[in-house]
């Protein structure tokens, strides 16, 4: 499998979806922006688009277009609280290097 979840980040969609009452699962993609060229994208998903690869995780659908693919292939997908914070973190093996506020990132 292409991408995987911990359990926190699985646990945490299935709450955000279960919350919005609908939805497939989770959309993981890149675009393109900040000073090292890539940034992650996260979205809810209610229907498929062409192209779409769909990985399932602790029964969390994970869906990813063919182009992000390349770049996400082999990515864990985290929930992390450090103090007041928290929020998704992705750990990609592809990553290469980071802009100096963690926004973007280089393959």
């Amino acid at each position: 499998m292409a991408i995987s979840l911990t359990e926190s980040a699985a646990d945490r969609v299935k709450t955000f979806l279960a919350n919005r009452g609908k939805g497939l699962g989770l959309r993981l993609g890149v675009k393109t922006t900040g000073c090292s060229g890539l940034a992650y994208v996260l979205e809810f998903v209610d229907e498929l688009q062409e192209g779409d690869e769909v990985f399932e995780d602790k029964d969390v659908k994970v869906i990813i277009d063919a182009k992000s693919l390349v770049y996400l292939d082999g990515t864990q997908l985290d929930f992390v609280k450090n103090g007041l914070n928290e929020g998704f973190e992705f750990k990609n093996p592809n990553q290469k290097d980071e802009c100096g506020c963690g926004e973007s990132f280089t393959v």
